[in-house]
């Protein structure tokens, strides 16, 4: 994992890509290795949403 990793991941999940095709990016063969390492991002980003009106 690099820095480089995260940024693009955030990028990607505020652009509204479904965490199947980051993992598919990312190379992660489970789901759920991808849900571990980034799920905080997409609650932050439901929560920022739901504020938003």
């Amino acid at each position: 994992m690099t820095p480089h990793s995260f940024t693009h991941t955030s990028l990607l999940i505020e652009a509204g890509v479904g965490v199947k095709e980051i993992q598919q990016r990312l190379g992660h063969t489970d789901i759920n290795t991808t849900m571990n390492i980034y799920a905080h991002m997409t609650a932050n980003m439901e929560e920022k949403s739901s504020h938003q009106v």
